[in-house]
């Protein structure tokens, strides 16, 4: 093997030539970032094998349910082997984990009938319109809940001990001591009935404009901001006010900086790990917990569609709503880790 020299502007140093293989350093930043990552899929991977194993231990049987009662054991055999259910488990969850690394949710069983008429559709195309509702209405009220769960938490720790945040907190941990359920219909009674301002079902199409819809989901969306606020609310009081008693927010009292530039310049930025947290943890539940309130305001979203699915045994559908709100939690996650990282300097740039 010959190396030939050109000079050690281009080349560098003997040691590069000895070592052509040389590792590149990787920020410890992106490496964090990597490996947060790599927990993430392994995190899924194991997620998809508990999804897997409890629908297979559901009791009853698909084919059975479809075809009826009278039905042979005959045809019921032919059914499941049509749907491939008669290989075994281990076989079929391959078959579908690797589906679903190459983008393919699987074919709803709902389209099959006892007749032998498939209109069985791609899970895929059942699924994109309601996760982009319940998308949609996350979105939404995180837009509304955010802001004002900042602003109160913020302004809360700015006047604590004070009458306004003893108020801010009866009435955060009053909206959140309900249930969902009943603060969706105390909404209903006073926007819908009394007051007919909003819809008090959420009918939304495909064909509506974005501010229709906006319109459509304001019943939904003041319901879980009403719940979700007061933990984001409470979370950031608390971090802020921890950070108070740090050496560097002394060192600006006795600079004389007023309360408030304490607060907005000092603590807050280093507050921002616990905050995206807690931000994260209730993104994530309005994205998989918001069942109670679709059913209520009838809202085409992904939680009543799979609690459907589950009553029907659509294993394919309940399999990807399952992977799907997994994904979005750790997700959401692995962008807190992400901000909590990025908003630390200890962590940013470790010795």
């Amino acid at each position: 093997m010959f190396i030939v020299l050109q000079s050690n502007k281009n080349l560098g140093s003997l040691g590069d030539l000895l070592h052509p293989h040389k590792v590149v350093d990787v920020h410890p930043v992106l490496l964090t970032i990597l490996k947060r990552l790599g927990l993430g899929l392994l995190t899924l991977l194991l997620v998809s094998i508990i999804i897997f194993s409890a629908l297979n231990m559901l009791p009853g049987d698909f084919g059975q349910a479809v075809l009826g009662q009278s039905a042979t054991e005959d045809t019921v055999a032919a059914f499941r082997r049509e749907l491939g259910l008669d290989q075994p488990a281990v076989l079929r969850y391959f078959d579908w984990i690797g589906a679903v690394a190459t983008g393919d949710l699987g074919t709803s069983f709902s389209g099959r009938a006892s007749s032998g008429v498939d209109r069985s559709r791609p899970v895929l195309e059942l699924i994109a319109p309601r996760l982009q509702n319940t998308l949609f209405l996350a979105a939404m009220t995180a837009t509304i809940a955010v802001p004002i769960a900042l602003f109160l938490g913020v302004t809360a720790a700015l006047w604590r001990n004070s009458w306004y945040d003893k108020s801010a907190s009866v009435a955060t941990l009053t909206t959140i001591s309900f249930p969902e359920f009943f603060v969706a219909y105390i909404l209903i009674l006073f926007f819908a009935t009394m007051w007919p301002i909003f819809p008090s079902l959420a009918d939304i199409r495909s064909n509506m404009s974005f501010w229709d819809r906006v319109y459509a989901a304001m019943l939904p969306a003041m319901t879980l901001t009403l719940v979700i606020v007061a933990h984001m609310m409470r979370m950031t009081r608390a971090a802020i006010i921890n950070l108070l008693a740090s050496p560097y927010i002394e060192m600006a009292r006795l600079k004389g900086e007023s309360p408030r530039r304490i607060i907005l310049k000092h603590a807050l930025p280093n507050a921002w790990a616990p905050i995206a947290t807690v931000i994260a943890f209730n993104l994530a539940y309005l994205v998989v917990g918001v069942v109670v309130v679709e059913v209520i305001f009838v809202y085409p979203g992904m939680g009543q569609y799979l609690v459907d699915h589950v009553s029907k045994r659509d294993v394919p559908v309940v399999q990807a709503c399952g992977l799907i709100f997994a994904a979005i939690y750790i997700g959401l996650n692995l962008v807190a880790d992400v901000v909590s990282i990025l908003t630390n300097p200890r962590l940013r740039h470790p010795k």
